[in-house]
């Protein structure tokens, strides 16, 4: 026992002068750069310093126009802090010469662009990745995505968005990780450090800029860029989470929303970016703006430019995100009083220290090394851990009769809008990807099956009549797909194809750009053209499997009533065509569970789990009752709950048990449930932890996500899972928006979604 507890002193006596030299090392490195910024800062004029806080788009400028541009001409006169949305060595080596060889101070650029779900090698799009639940495979996505830009020049990512969304008619939900603020939190921090790797000095490293803030995901109506209005408790308790533990993360950068907050358009709101963001969490990077958030305070009616660029200045913002409010206004306000030299000489401060951080100061050609570029970029590697990840997100939402999974023989008649098309495969924000190499669904299912297999394709509809979308070329003409036969001659060879089948695989749903930005829908159901297709491939009574693209949840109550098995393949990426085989034939048994609630219809919106009750709530397993929280013509339950997602398997849970029916102050409780494979296939399952507050200070939700755990179980074993509760765990912002864990009942839930759960209870002391 000495021997132990003397090694044991060794250990914590190691780790404690390992932790010590860290914080020294730190030190030196932040002394040090403060000194160099010292000296840089004093030799720059007023307008060199502005001219760092001006971030324009760089238009994709090619090499050879850099010097001769007018962002070219501007770089030249110290008027550019960075820029964004640039692709290729070659194109920013030329800019970045313009900076560093061709300006007074040869202070170099920084460039970003949207890496959002990946680079080159494309993953499923955010909503999709957080329906793994697997923080290691989330954080590797982000590693390889900072990877490949990294070795493409590019140092700064557009990401992570972690803006909170209960409303699926707003198109942006598919950037972010649901509706859950605990499992958002577990997300943003596995995207920062996947970015950032802890050490941005890494030539493999990039710096991540955290977005929107704050509550963009709360718009009113499901509206892009809409009003946000709801109380500070809602805020802390429920929408500011992800952020913060972002910015714990060490996240180098955040980006101000363009909504709203409390009146005051979050660019300008200096409660929001410099009481929350700084004082209150201690934030030490930047703010920039999102694209031309300062001059869109105009139009919310705060002034004229010069006005709201001195608003958001006093707010905190640090760089302007092409409007050039700063540049052209800020000089003036100066003069006049409305801003200060200490202000500007911070914002300046801190984009300078973000270029030394990433090593810019050093070499500004870090980035730009030819060989990395060749390599490192959409490699069989990095496409192969695509492929996988992209498996994990797909949901299996029905499986009556066991459909799926498909023989690889027979005929199998592929059959829908979104069965043969590259371009929709990588889903929203696909920036820097090359669509055309993308696997379509025909490629992946002829790929997997060769000559064991017939695949007859028909395209049987278009995506969508809605002749806005068609007119909006810019946004919808990649993804739309259009064909010009009549939806009858579409639909005819669809079934002409179906009855030569065994079974019909419908590809189906949303095209890519159907979400995103600015791609609110007030109808998420199918398209009425496609539900049309579906309705007819139903009536063969042949065995139907939708294969639903989405880029967020959509109202499928038809379609879970009339349909045999539905696959929700969200948008997989680059290597989609093939996972999605994977997942059919059942090479891989499907493991995602939703992180959004799936409502019967669009009346029901916004719905989410961890609601609040009522005084009048509506009694369990009763669908109306008078006087009751309740509709006339549609249940209160979702048609998906939140982490609902089935097996090619079965899952069962049993033997709850708590360590202790009380919990002290400082204590623990340990939460163990038996979960057996009760199937004949190996499979994994996605075990979820949630509690109850029974009295509070407050109202509270009706459960809250508190754990979850990734269970690879084979046919026929069982594991006893294990959580743990501690004070922490439960606490919350009450009225006075102080963080607490308040005394009294609790209910526990273990079980494998939100709604089907195993329940017992303890006593918090």
């Amino acid at each position: 026992m000495k021997i132990v507890q003397k090694l044991l002193m060794v250990i914590l006596l190691l780790a404690t002068i390992h932790t010590n030299a860290q914080t020294g090392n730190d030190a030196l490195a932040n002394t040090k750069m403060k000194h160099f910024i010292d000296a840089l800062m004093k030799k720059m004029t007023i307008d060199e310093k502005i001219g760092q806080l001006n971030l324009p788009g760089s238009g994709d400028i090619v090499t050879g126009q850099a010097s001769n541009s007018d962002i070219g001409k501007k770089i030249k006169e110290g008027s550019v802090g960075g820029l964004f949305n640039i692709k290729s060595i070659a194109k920013i080596r030329a800019v970045q010469k313009v900076a560093v060889e061709e300006t007074r101070l040869k202070i170099p650029l920084i460039f970003g662009m949207d890496v959002i779900h990946g680079y080159q090698t494309t993953f499923p799009i955010p909503l999709a990745l957080s329906c793994t639940w697997d923080m290691d495979a989330i954080k590797q996505s982000a590693r390889i995505a900072a990877t490949e830009a990294s070795a493409d020049g590019i140092c700064w990512t557009f990401s992570p968005m972690v803006d909170i969304c209960r409303d699926p008619r707003w198109g942006r939900i598919a950037e972010g990780a649901g509706e859950d603020p605990y499992l958002g939190s577990q997300i943003a921090k596995a995207m920062v450090q996947g970015y950032q790797d802890n050490d941005l000095r890494k030539n493999t490293s990039i710096m991540a800029c955290v977005k929107h803030f704050a509550m963009y995901g709360a718009a009113e109506a499901g509206r892009d860029y809409n009003t946000t209005d709801m109380s500070h408790l809602t805020m802390y308790n429920t929408y500011l989470p992800p952020y913060k533990a972002a910015i714990d993360a060490g996240a180098g950068s955040v980006m101000a929303s363009f909504n709203e907050v409390d009146g005051i358009p979050a660019t300008g709101n200096k409660w929001l970016l410099t009481d929350v963001l700084r004082k209150q969490w201690g934030f030490k990077g930047f703010v920039v703006t999102d694209y031309t958030g300062i001059n869109e305070m105009i139009e919310h009616g705060m002034g004229d430019l010069q006005k709201v660029s001195a608003l958001a200045m006093n707010a905190g913002v640090d760089m302007d995100m092409v409007g050039e409010g700063f540049l052209t206004t800020l000089k003036k306000s100066l003069k006049e009083g409305k801003v200060t030299m200490q202000q500007i000489d911070n914002a300046c401060r801190l984009i300078l220290e973000a270029k030394y951080k990433l090593g810019l100061f050093d070499n500004p050609y870090k980035y730009c090394d030819e060989q990395r570029a060749k390599t490192e970029i959409y490699t069989p590697a990095n496409l192969k851990v695509a492929r996988a990840i992209a498996t994990e997100s797909f949901v299996l939402l029905k499986n009556n009769n066991n459909v799926l999974p498909l023989k690889k023989s027979g005929t199998i008649a592929l059959i829908g809008p979104l069965a043969d098309t590259k371009s929709n495969m990588p889903g929203t924000w696909s920036v820097a990807t090359d669509l055309d190499k993308s696997i379509s669904v025909r490629q992946g299912l002829e790929n997997a099956v060769g000559s064991q297999a017939k695949i007859l394709y028909a395209k049987g509809s278009n995506l969508d009549a809605d002749s806005v979308l068609e007119a909006n070329e810019t946004m919808f003409s990649r993804s739309l797909n259009r064909d010009n036969r009549s939806a009858e001659e579409l639909k005819k060879e669809a079934l002409d194809i179906a009855a030569q089948a065994d079974v019909i695989v419908a590809a189906v749903g949303e095209s890519s750009e159907m979400s995103g930005e600015s791609s609110s829908r007030s109808d998420i159901r199918i398209p009425k053209t496609q539900r049309e297709l579906i309705k007819a491939l139903v009536k063969t009574g042949k065995p139907v499997v939708l294969v639903l693209f989405a880029g967020r949840p959509l109202a499928l109550k038809w379609e879970n009533e009339n349909v045999p098995a539905i696959l929700n393949v969200w948008f997989g990426g680059s290597q989609a065509g093939n996972a999605i085989a994977d997942v059919l034939f059942g090479d891989i048994n499907p493991s995602g569970k939703l992180t959004t609630t799936f409502p019967q219809n669009i009346g029901q919106v916004p719905l989410y789990y961890s609601h609040k009750n009522t005084g009048r709530p509506l009694p369990e397993g009763k669908w109306f009752q008078k006087f009751r929280s309740n509709y006339l013509d549609v249940s209160n339950d979702p048609l998906y709950p939140f982490g609902f997602g089935l097996s090619y398997t079965h899952f069962e849970y049993s033997n709850l048990k708590l360590s202790s029916n009380t919990l002290s102050s400082n204590g623990k409780i340990t939460v163990t449930a038996t979960l057996k494979n009760t199937g004949d296939k190996d499979g994994t399952e996605v075990a979820q932890l949630y509690t109850r507050q029974m009295v509070g200070s407050i109202t509270r939700p009706v459960k809250e996500l508190k754990g979850f755990e990734r269970v690879f179980l084979k046919a026929g074993e069982s594991k006893t899972i294990s959580f743990s509760i501690q004070p922490e765990d439960l606490k919350f912002y009450n009225s006075q928006l102080k963080f607490v864990a308040e005394p009294g009942a609790f209910k526990v839930f273990v079980g494998g979604n939100s709604r089907d759960v195993l329940e017992a209870g303890f006593t918090l002391k």
